[in-house]
């Protein structure tokens, strides 16, 4: 897996409890050899060495890595217990995913709705969301959402 592209860090409110702390975002691009089951094993590897642990959805988590978009197709696998849709199902409607996207793939296009990602973005709901400078990102974060999107 080689990373290929790496958007800057973007912070958004918690959600949906705003009062907990605030994630911060990345998009990175990668080429991978592994296949999309594999892709996705290994990630949660990679989060429960991060530290993650089992928690009730969307509560604090240390980290939470999502493909985003696997080859521009649409996938509907079942890996274990777990079932992996990807392009992500809401990820057109979610700024931390679409900000970092668009600026490291301006051209994205949505595999499945065919929309191009300065649109989504137009049609966003919620634009509460901030590009962060080296210093900005030092301060003490919480919590961390990594999404990765593939070739």
């Amino acid at each position: 897996m080689n990373i290929l592209k790496s958007s800057s860090f973007y912070e958004t409110p918690s959600w949906p409890i705003t009062k907990l702390p605030k994630y911060l975002n990345i998009v990175l691009k990668i080429n991978t050899d592994l296949s999309l089951p594999n892709l996705f094993l290994n990630l949660k590897n990679i989060e429960k060495l991060i530290g993650r642990t089992p928690g009730p959805r969307n509560s604090p988590r240390v980290c939470d890595i999502d493909i985003i978009d696997y080859n521009k197709k649409n996938y509907s696998i079942k890996i274990k217990k777990d079932f992996l849709i990807v392009p992500h199902p809401r990820m057109s409607v979610r700024n931390f995913v679409l900000y970092p996207l668009m600026e490291i793939c301006p051209n994205w296009i949505h595999p499945v709705s065919k929309t191009p990602i300065d649109i989504l973005i137009k049609n966003l709901n919620n634009n509460e969301i901030t590009k962060l400078s080296q210093n900005d990102i030092k301060k003490n974060h919480h919590m961390y959402h990594f999404l990765t999107a593939s070739p």
